[in-house]
């Protein structure tokens, strides 16, 4: 088993840090959190004082920190300066490409190997083992940090050069972020009609309508699986992580010089949403603005 620096520690990064551990690696793990520190030493990491600290002697270092800025500076401050040669950089944040591909460029001028990994899956697959990662990075890069990302997750999938795995993310969660509110809508179009909510999810769960957000992740309670729904849209997906992801994906649209319009939509409606205090409710919630 090998030495892992984890930096990160929040909903996810706990429960990813606390698979590695469980798998037999030595974790060391770092987060400004004395709580979250606290909860990774509970899951066989051992906790330490300093990004530095943690980065020293591993073999792999996995971040998972809120935005692009944050990872330059762990980068910047931390991990080229004492990452060894042969450590793999693993960065499991959302953040924006162009973040990505100057990390990676930075590494590379390190003599370091470094792929972007953002995840798909929330809070209980990463504390499950259970997550997605896309990964964007050379093959060298893959095929070095798949083996920590499998212990992590069931699914790894290489997307491409550098910056490839944060463009798959974005892609995919502004495609999420539109169909759930496209999927909170024909419920209440449903039920304005007189159709029972369950009857609608019986027909169109097995019809055209079908989709991830209806029948997996269904936001009307006690319809479907159990979800966020049915704990009063706790847990799960933050509304404001799913701005944050939109938002991404709208920038990214419009360097790309690619039309998203209903991206577009689907952010100023959750913008809406996050404004009003909801920040910290799972994004099926937003069925409650209906």
């Amino acid at each position: 088993m090998a030495r892992v620096a984890f930096i990160g520690l929040g909903n996810m990064g706990g429960g990813m840090a606390a698979n590695l551990a469980k798998a037999g690696h030595d974790v060391r793990a770092f987060d400004l959190s004395p709580d979250a520190l606290a909860k990774a030493k509970a899951a066989g990491c051992l906790p330490v004082a300093s990004a530095v600290e943690a980065v020293n002697g591993a073999e792999a270092i996995v971040t998972m920190l809120p935005a692009g800025s944050h990872v330059e500076s762990v980068y910047a401050d931390a991990v080229f300066s004492h990452a060894p040669p042969a450590g793999i950089l693993i960065d499991c944040s959302t953040i924006d490409v162009a973040t990505a591909r100057r990390v990676s460029d930075a590494a590379a001028a390190q003599g370091l190997v470094a792929v972007d990994a953002p995840v798909s899956g929330g809070i209980a697959a990463a504390t499950a083992g259970t997550l997605t990662f896309m990964v964007g990075g050379s093959a060298d890069g893959f095929d070095r940090a798949q083996p920590f990302l499998a212990q992590m997750g069931k699914t790894v999938i290489h997307a491409g050069a550098s910056g490839a795995g944060q463009a798959a993310k974005m892609a995919n969660n502004m495609l999420l972020g539109a169909t759930m509110i496209a999927t909170c809508e024909a419920f209440r179009l449903a039920e304005r009609l007189g159709l029972d909510p369950q009857t609608f999810y019986d027909i169109s769960s097995v019809s055209s309508g079908q989709s991830w957000s209806m029948t997996s992740y269904c936001p009307v309670p006690g319809v479907g699986p159990d979800t966020p729904a049915d704990h009063d849209y706790q847990g799960g997906f933050a509304a404001a992580l799913m701005l944050k992801d939109l938002r991404l994906a709208n920038q990214a649209a419009a360097d790309a010089g690619a039309s998203t319009p209903l991206g577009k939509h689907a952010a100023d409606l959750y913008e809406s949403f996050v404004a009003a205090g909801n920040g910290g409710t799972d994004f099926s919630g937003i069925i409650r603005t209906l």
